[in-house]
């Protein structure tokens, strides 16, 4: 089945998607050195990041933890970021991996790294 998306469309649709990776690039950076404790560019060296009580070394190990599941959120999108421009270059943006019918424009405007109609979509989660 061929895309039913036009030549613009993809444009726009590819400029949205590399925008979007760019971010999440330099939020998953930026997280990356918070979640291993490394100091921001231009900060001082001059304070200790080590906690002085116990209470503070919860807190500090709980942030942590947040934050790598952050990271490993946004390495998922990330990763279907880089999906969907890869189909771009095949031809079959736009397209249900799973059925083969058009993902609808409004689907693809909310999640342009779509992979699934809605109707499969919610099919592969459990919801029909």
């Amino acid at each position: 089945m061929a895309s039913a998306l036009k030549n613009e469309d993809l444009v726009s649709y590819r400029r949205i998607l590399q925008t979007l990776r760019s971010r999440l690039r330099g939020d998953l950076d930026r997280m990356t050195d918070e979640a291993l404790g490394r100091p921001a560019a231009g900060a001082s060296g001059s304070v200790s990041s080590v906690p002085l009580h116990m209470a503070d070394l919860g807190t500090e190990n709980y942030d942590q933890e947040f934050t790598l599941g952050l990271i490993e959120n946004e390495q998922g999108t990330l990763g279907m970021i880089n999906e969907a421009l890869d189909r771009m270059e095949h031809g079959t943006f736009g397209q249900c991996a799973e059925c083969g019918e058009a993902i609808s424009r409004p689907r693809l405007q909310a999640i342009p790294y779509a992979r699934h109609c809605i109707r499969c979509a919610r099919k592969l989660e459990g919801g029909e």
